[in-house]
């Protein structure tokens, strides 16, 4: 069996590197034979005339299997367009990446997550020329409120106002840039739990929580980690999440609100770096595995 594995070419870090690294191991382990490309190296060239390929390669040397981790949809949606099983899929990369697409397809299946508004959208040259629509926002969210730009990692782009003042200068500071205001549920302020789900299954899960006062959790924030063990609801919370959201693997993050848990978000290429530092469970060993099986039944199926 062939595979590649597609990297962001532009994004350079020993602990993205790292995971890399993981991954090529596990699936060099199991007899998978895999090639690192970038998104810069495989452009999605797309013409009506010769042979549909990228360039230099031959559809005869295209992979069994591309396992894609980076956020480049388009280029995911082309390889796709190629015939070629792309994990996580284009569709389910896009609507993690974008949480107000996350939470969109959430809200669909009736899956618990907290009390979500998604800011109207308007355009880079113009922004908000009035803020009218926070009114609403005030009303239906209360405060404190949660800020989160739709576009981004690792809790960075996540804010929390305490009264209005501090709702207009946030919102004023993310611009035209996609938002979404949620409620702030107290009873999970600092503390959370993240799910690794490869497949059907729950394979590690943490608790995350803030040492510091933050209301966010997120390890890179400065949080800390320790072993969790899942109750039937959360696990079961976190399969339905990924199968809403068409994923092979994922983390889940899990808030505790007042009648039970609740979705924070879904994470299409969670880092696990730091699950396997607080648990000793390699999630790539699992996501090769998952590809591997998934591979094997559609062509039993087929044949």
């Amino acid at each position: 069996m062939k595979a590649w594995l597609i990297v962001n070419g532009f994004l350079h870090s020993r602990k993205f590197n790292e995971i890399h690294s993981w991954l090529m191991n596990a699936a060099k382990a199991q007899d998978i034979s895999i090639e690192l490309y970038t998104n810069a190296q495989i452009p999605a060239r797309m013409r009506t005339e010769g042979s549909a390929g990228t360039d230099g390669i031959l559809r005869s040397d295209l992979p069994d299997f591309v396992l894609f981790w980076d956020k480049d949809v388009r280029l995911a949606a082309w390889l796709e367009a190629l015939g070629l099983p792309v994990f996580n899929s284009a569709r389910a990369i896009a609507d993690c990446d974008d949480k107000s697409r996350t939470h969109l397809a959430l809200w669909k299946a009736g899956i618990p997550m907290p009390e979500t508004i998604l800011a109207p959208m308007t355009f880079a040259n113009i922004g908000y020329t009035n803020l009218e629509f926070l009114s609403t926002v005030e009303q239906a969210l209360g405060y404190p409120l949660v800020i989160k730009e739709c576009f981004g990692s690792f809790g960075a782009q996540v804010y929390l106002a305490k009264n209005r003042e501090e709702l207009l200068t946030q919102v004023r500071k993310i611009g035209a840039n996609p938002m979404l205001f949620q409620r702030f549920l107290s009873e999970s302020a600092g503390r959370d739990i993240r799910l690794q789900v490869v497949g059907d299954q729950v394979i590690a899960s943490m608790y995350r929580y803030s040492t510091d006062g933050d209301f966010r959790a997120n390890i890179t924030n400065g949080g800390s980690m320790k072993r969790y063990e899942p109750s039937p609801e959360e696990i079961s919370l976190a399969l339905r999440s990924t199968r809403a959201l068409g994923l092979d693997f994922a983390g889940v993050d899990i808030l505790f609100g007042a009648d039970g848990p609740v979705v924070c978000e879904v994470n299409s290429n969670a880092h696990f770096k730091n699950i396997y530092d607080c648990t000793g469970v390699n999630a790539a060993d699992a996501i090769i595995a998952h590809i591997r099986s998934t591979l094997i039944t559609r062509k039993k199926q087929t044949d």
